[in-house]
């Protein structure tokens, strides 16, 4: 009995136990890891914080309301009228007054009108234009200008994405001359920015006078109107662009800004104050615009097309 106790043990004992495999892994590995995944989401990559700052600006487009329309507008006068038309400033419907003297600037204007297309001819005897411009010289010609339709802030950042381009964009911090407005938006469009944004209140809208200034770069540019300008330029922030305000005191030159070459919204305040205090707060940098000729300050127009010039060529050398 003991001894063939022994023997089941020694054969329990010797008994080979199982073996510790790979699991497959060796097996996994070998096969490989797929397809390279495209830029847009390896992380790190350049477009892939592209991608990821778009879907942060579309989260909160879904939630925030549209920019909302202007008010509609009133070109009075022979000239003002004849001039609206030949710069391509939109308008709805031309009133004319029964009766009037056909000269040569009522023909062109006419004619003008005509030409464009989608603008309604309305005759109207003397006292109804009277009452529609609140007593002004009208001579007998009144142009409706429609309201004008802002983007949304968000909208211009979403539409560089979506080209696959850093945005460059314009804000303005207490500009409240239309003309000054219309050469921002013209500046833009000539070094490709991608729009100008605008406060709702205490600033220029996007009138007849701020579209001719524009000289039809209205018609490609757009402007979008934001309820609070500081809260705005930090939801750019978060969305990865630079804030980069002008000012007399900035602490660096244009020149030397390295951000203007990546997504970037220059801000631009008016003539006489610059940046209101929590505009300049809000900036990432504040750079001025050397003028060795001594002169104290430039007019908005004039000071964002000297730095979206400087913009443009750092991402025409990139």
């Amino acid at each position: 009995m003991a001894g063939n106790s022994q023997r089941r043990n020694r054969r329990t004992s010797n008994k080979k136990g199982a073996q510790v495999g790979s699991g497959g892994k060796r097996r996994r590995s070998l096969e490989g890891k797929g397809p390279t995944p495209p830029a847009s989401a390896r992380k790190g990559h350049v477009q892939n914080r592209g991608a990821n700052a778009k879907a942060k600006l579309t989260a909160r487009r879904q939630v925030a309301r549209r920019g909302g329309k202007g008010t509609s507008e009133m070109v009075v006068g022979r000239n003002p009228v004849f001039e609206a038309l030949r710069d391509g400033v939109p308008a709805s419907m031309l009133y004319v007054q029964q009766f009037i003297d056909n000269d040569e600037r009522v023909r062109d204007a006419l004619q003008l009108a005509a030409d464009r297309g989608g603008i309604h001819l309305m005759e109207a005897p003397k006292p109804e234009l009277d009452r529609m411009t609140n007593g002004l010289n009208h001579q007998g010609m009144v142009l409706q200008v429609p309201p004008y339709e802002y983007a949304h802030p968000d909208d211009l950042a979403t539409a560089a994405f979506d080209d696959h381009e850093d945005p460059l964009i314009v804000a303005l911090d207490g500009v409240t001359d239309p003309r000054n407005l219309g050469a921002v938006v013209r500046s833009v469009s000539a070094f490709g920015g991608h729009g100008v944004v605008v406060p709702e209140r205490r600033a220029a809208g996007m009138t007849a006078g701020a579209w001719k200034s524009s000289a039809g770069a209205a018609a490609r540019t757009p402007v979008a109107r934001c309820t609070n300008l500081t809260r705005t330029l930090d939801a750019y922030r978060k969305a990865g662009l630079t804030i980069v305000g002008l000012a007399a005191d900035g602490e660096a030159e244009v020149g030397d800004l390295a951000a203007l070459g990546g997504p970037v919204v220059i801000v631009v305040g008016s003539e006489g104050k610059g940046l209101s205090r929590l505009v300049g707060e809000t900036c990432d940098f504040r750079v001025r615009i050397p003028m060795p000729g001594g002169a104290e300050s430039l007019n908005a127009g004039v000071a964002a097309g000297v730095v979206l010039y400087e913009a443009s060529r750092r991402r025409a050398s990139r």
